[in-house]
């Protein structure tokens, strides 16, 4: 006898243990083939034979339950049926074993009466109501109680809710069957146990109409009557709509909600009704509009019924009925000029009125004063003086005690416009004492430049405010000399220094000009 174990959870098709039986033979000769011959677990059992290990392997055949049954015996047969033609040939060889299978329990998770659940229900009822209940059980020979939940995501809007002990799904909110017809919803059941088994279930739910919409025009209707309109002319042809979806069909009904003297509906009984005229002729220079209250019923219970208003307009026609024109301000309108030109020669005034109104605009704008006057305006650097000054002798016009102060003198700055080829330090002269002369202090400044070759001039000029006692080459001006420019000698203008070295190259050597 040979003993094996499976637990109830195993699916179809799990392989629980083998049987071999031994041949002294060899090659085909010992091939053996494997069947289930008797026992009570022959419906749930199978075996199949292994050629490469001559084994036979039992496998489950259907799902296995341990609280309906725990024990299970196969009698199994191993034959021999390979045939060897020079021996006398008496019959199959054959072994007969016994095969006891023990089914062992698991914690198996709750089970619902059925697959799925399908309830409906009215859209009228009241919260709280009752729509349906869902069973499950522990299977387990424990039994251990079950809670049930809804899983959330199937119901977002929290409009059901279940009783965890019962499983009795309720409604939390109202039901509205024109939003949702159907509510798809995920029951949860878990033992209270052992929360991690859990079984779910679909649970559909049918929201049921009640009539409790009223009908409505279907559509915007824009109508409008000649004003050379005859009594019972049709004028429009209106229709409704509902939300509801009674089980016969929608059926509505069409009346005015008052006597009017100047319209009637006429029900065409097929969910359309007629508006007609009542009397002869319209004005629309007296009444350019009529309002005209339509009600509409359903047939269904409890009947719902409302009222729509129809914009009624009293238009001009041609004699084929097509509208002309429908406002009353058009009757003032000359002859031959349509609406849509007067609005086209009001946008083109308008238009010129900006036009203009921006032209004087910027034309002001060019009128304005600068913020600066002329003679305060001090971007160009231009200083403005109204007074020619006393010469050297006026020292109202300039503070003396400035040249006699070289402190207050700014330190001197190299150019910026301008890069030396080679950068010089500036030197710095000893400052003269308060009592120096001015004119040793210019003549102090006036050598300093003569001998610093990054001094001006480059575009610059140097001004200076004292003049000094006459030049020993006196005048240079060849107005006051009375001699002709052979007569003079320029070789001293070397030496007043570098600045002069051009000029006496081209005056001077005035004899070997002459010899030439």
């Amino acid at each position: 006898t040979i003993h094996l174990r499976v637990l109830e959870s195993s699916p179809v098709g799990t392989s629980i243990g083998s049987v071999k039986a031994t041949d002294a033979d060899t090659g085909k000769n010992a091939e053996v083939e494997y069947r289930i011959i008797d026992g009570d677990g022959t419906d749930m059992f199978d075996i199949r034979t292994e050629k490469d290990t001559q084994e036979g392997i039992i496998t489950v055949k259907k799902p296995l339950d341990y609280e309906s049954r725990r024990l299970y015996t196969l009698k199994v047969e191993a034959e021999n049926t390979h045939v060897d033609p020079r021996f006398y040939y008496l019959g199959p060889f054959k072994d007969t074993a016994i095969v006891k299978i023990s089914i062992e329990d698991v914690d198996e998770p709750p089970v619902f009466s059925r697959s799925s659940y399908l309830f409906e229900v009215h859209e009228d009822i009241e919260v709280g109501t009752i729509i349906g209940t869902v069973m499950a059980r522990d299977p387990d020979s424990t039994s251990s109680p079950i809670r049930f939940s809804l899983d959330r995501h199937t119901d977002l809007d929290r409009i059901f809710n279940i009783h965890s002990g019962n499983g009795s799904l309720y409604t939390s909110k109202p039901l509205d069957r024109e939003l949702f017809q159907w509510h798809n919803l995920t029951v949860i059941a878990a033992e209270i146990s052992n929360p991690k088994e859990m079984t779910r279930v679909a649970v559909f739910v049918r929201i049921l109409d009640v009539n409790d919409n009223a009908p409505q025009f279907a559509v915007f209707y824009d109508t409008f009557v000649c004003e050379n309109a005859r009594p019972g002319q049709l004028i429009q042809t209106i229709s409704a709509v509902d939300k509801d979806d009674p089980l016969g069909g929608q059926k509505f009904f069409f009346s005015l909600a008052a006597v009017n003297p100047n319209f009637t509906v006429q029900d065409n009984e097929d969910n359309t009704a007629r508006i007609l005229t009542r009397k002869n002729g319209f004005n629309r220079h007296d009444i350019s509009t009529y309002l005209l209250p339509v009600v509409i019923s359903d047939n269904d219970y409890p009947i719902q019924s409302s009222t729509g208003t129809l914009t009624i307009r009293v238009c001009a026609c041609d004699s084929q009925g097509n509208m002309q024109s429908c406002s009353a301000e058009a009757l003032l309108l000359p002859a031959g000029l349509s609406t849509g030109a007067l609005v086209a020669i009001l946008l083109c005034i308008i238009i010129l009125l900006v036009i203009v109104v921006l032209f004087a605009a910027l034309k002001r704008q060019r009128k304005k004063e600068p913020l600066i006057l002329s003679k305060e305006d001090i971007r160009d650097n231009i200083v403005s003086y109204n007074d020619e000054g006393g010469g050297e002798e006026d020292t109202q016009a300039f503070d003396i005690g400035t040249l006699r102060n070289p402190a207050a003198i700014e330190e001197k700055k190299l150019r910026r416009d301008i890069i030396p080829e080679t950068l010089f330090i500036p030197r710095r002269t000893p400052t003269a004492p308060d009592n120096t002369d001015v004119r040793d202090f210019i003549n102090e400044r006036l050598k300093e430049h003569d001998l610093d070759p990054t001094a001006p001039p480059y575009d610059s000029l140097a001004t200076y405010a004292y003049e000094g006692n006459d030049s020993i080459a006196e005048s240079l001006s060849s107005l006051e000399s009375g001699t002709t420019d052979g007569d003079q000698n320029y070789d001293y203008l070397r030496e007043w220094g570098p600045r002069f070295n051009k000029l006496a190259e081209m005056y001077g050597g005035g004899e070997s000009d002459k010899d030439s």
